[in-house]
């Protein structure tokens, strides 16, 4: 996901777009605990994607 892919959605979309992310990066965690995660480079491009999509947001409310 890049920052111009999310730069144009509403508040709400980016609020749920968030929430589906910070979702994913929790089953990512649980994973890795348990030993299931094959990927480990996974848990890095969703904690970026959520930067991204909290910058988004940052920028809407600003105005």
């Amino acid at each position: 996901m890049k920052y111009i892919d999310i730069k144009d959605k509403s508040l709400q979309e980016l609020n749920e777009l968030l929430k589906e992310k910070k979702v994913l990066l929790f089953e990512l965690k649980a994973k890795l605990k348990t030993m299931q995660l094959t990927n480990t480079s996974e848990l890095k491009v969703a904690k970026k994607d959520i930067a991204r999509i909290q910058t988004a947001i940052t920028a809407v409310k600003a105005n």
